[in-house]
């Protein structure tokens, strides 16, 4: 079996684990605990998982398997919208949806695959251009703070903590938010989203600070792993912003300096995924890649998952880590995607005439 063959039995594979564990109304399953092994968990209804996988499967839509997700991932996020195109994070039936405000990141990446696919939603554009500071940063929430803002829809969004006052309040005392959180995936997502224009110049400025000053274990409140900012920042790299080359340059190096004996990159299996796609985003074709595919495909379930290890956590204290293996197993399917699209690229290079 050749390489490509076995890129691609692993791709369906894969695939064949989310499609047979989608719940029947396209939510993809999320665990909530205390660590980031996940050992002991347990499930929690969230939005982001959904839109993380969708977005992580899209250009493996050649398989119509992954088609039917798309199409009922939609479906989930076009159900779970809010007022003004925005998303939260707990889904409509999570008892914490009622106390906590809609936010940006949500927002952006929901928005992102309905776009992808063509999907209707309410246009959200101008509500999350009035949502920044003087800087011209993204705030992360959409919620009451104490500076004029002009949108009708922001005060409305705002005006919905009044329903539940006394949890409200106890949900910015208890959690490690604050109304005006700036944070670097947040807006990392947002340009990646709206694209690279005047209004979202700043962010630029603010993520090249961030990757020259080594700041990428401290950036934002909800990712903690320098693997994702290294993800989310070099996916805006590759979809043009070509002035993240400083960047991209660095996270390449500081990838490749995380490669292990066993070829793996980073501590888990998910460092390892997240890994290969933020080195083809960053335009990488070394050796150490090519071995760390390799290690990817080895550590594959039987099942076609891969393990479950933390995305992302509940603040900087990591009280909560959200994960699952669905969410693992979507970002390892990217990485084996784009590797794929490696592979036939160089495969018409070397024989033109095919």
């Amino acid at each position: 079996m050749t390489q490509y063959d076995n890129i691609e039995n692993a791709i369906r594979k894969g695939v064949w684990f989310l499609y047979d564990h989608q719940y029947p109304n396209g939510e993809f399953c999320c665990y909530i605990c205390p660590d980031d092994e996940m050992k002991m968990c347990v499930t929690h209804s969230n939005v982001f998982p959904t839109s993380l996988i969708a977005n992580s499967i899209f250009d493996l839509r050649y398989i119509p398997e992954v088609n039917e997700i798309l199409d009922k991932a939609a479906a989930f996020l076009q159900y779970q919208a809010m007022r003004g195109g925005t998303w939260n994070n707990f889904t409509i039936l999570n008892p914490l949806f009622p106390i906590c405000p809609p936010d940006v990141d949500n927002t952006a990446c929901a928005a992102i695959v309905l776009q992808k696919l063509g999907k209707d939603f309410e246009d959200n554009k101008t509500l999350i251009l009035a949502n920044r500071n003087d800087e011209g940063l993204f705030y992360t929430w959409f919620t009451w703070r104490t500076r004029y803002n002009p949108i009708k829809t922001y005060w409305l969004l705002s005006l919905r903590a009044l329903k539940h006052p006394i949890d409200t309040c106890m949900f910015w005392r208890k959690t490690e938010a604050t109304r005006y959180d700036i944070d670097a995936v947040v807006n990392a997502n947002v340009l990646f989203y709206l694209g690279l224009n005047k209004n979202t110049a700043p962010v630029l400025k603010y993520m090249l600070d961030i990757i020259e000053k080594g700041k990428e274990s401290d950036c934002d409140l909800w990712y903690r792993n320098p693997f994702t900012i290294y993800y989310f920042f070099s996916r805006n790299y590759k979809a043009g912003c070509a002035e993240l080359e400083p960047a991209a340059q660095t996270i390449k190096e500081r990838i490749l300096l995380t490669a292990k004996a066993d070829h793996s990159l980073g501590e888990s299996i998910l460092d390892t995924a997240l890994g290969i796609i933020s080195l083809i985003n960053c335009g990488d074709n070394s050796t150490t890649l090519d071995k760390a595919v390799a290690h990817l495909v080895a550590h594959q379930n039987r099942s076609g998952a891969w393990q479950r290890w933390g995305v992302y956590y509940g603040g900087p204290k990591k009280l909560q880590t959200y994960g699952s293996e669905e969410m693992t197993t979507g970002f390892c399917l990217e990485a084996l995607a784009l590797y794929r699209f490696r592979l036939l690229e160089i495969a018409k290079k070397n024989n033109p005439s095919n």
